[in-house]
């Protein structure tokens, strides 16, 4: 399974906790981290299957849209990142998110048909 990371940058936090939670919700993907650039810009990582990721990004983007005041800045899918970039960048999973990778390989229940 090909793993992806997708990211959405916003303007204003609660537009990127809408981003997150609505990405979180429409795939199996892992949220692994965020980073506040400054002057009100956050970003919001992904990981996980190149589809899923794709589906995610897609979510969130449509859904910073409710938010009043909230802004979408930028956004974009690495499909396999080489290796290195998660040595260097906020991009890796960690201890604090596996359990939610291993939730996000499994099929939910309420996913099932």
């Amino acid at each position: 399974m090909p793993i992806a990371v997708g990211m959405i940058e916003t303007l204003g936090f609660p537009a990127v906790v809408e981003a997150a939670d609505a990405m979180v919700k429409a795939a199996r993907v892992t949220l692994v981290g965020y980073e506040k650039i400054g002057s009100g810009r956050v970003t919001v990582i992904v990981r996980g299957d190149v589809s899923e990721v794709q589906a995610s990004v897609a979510a969130g983007i449509e859904s910073v849209k409710r938010v009043a005041g909230g802004q979408m800045l930028s956004h974009h899918i690495i499909a396999r990142p080489h290796e290195n970039l998660e040595y260097v960048l906020p991009i890796r999973y960690t201890e604090q998110v596996q359990q939610f990778r291993e939730d996000a390989t499994n099929v939910r229940p309420y996913l099932r048909p």
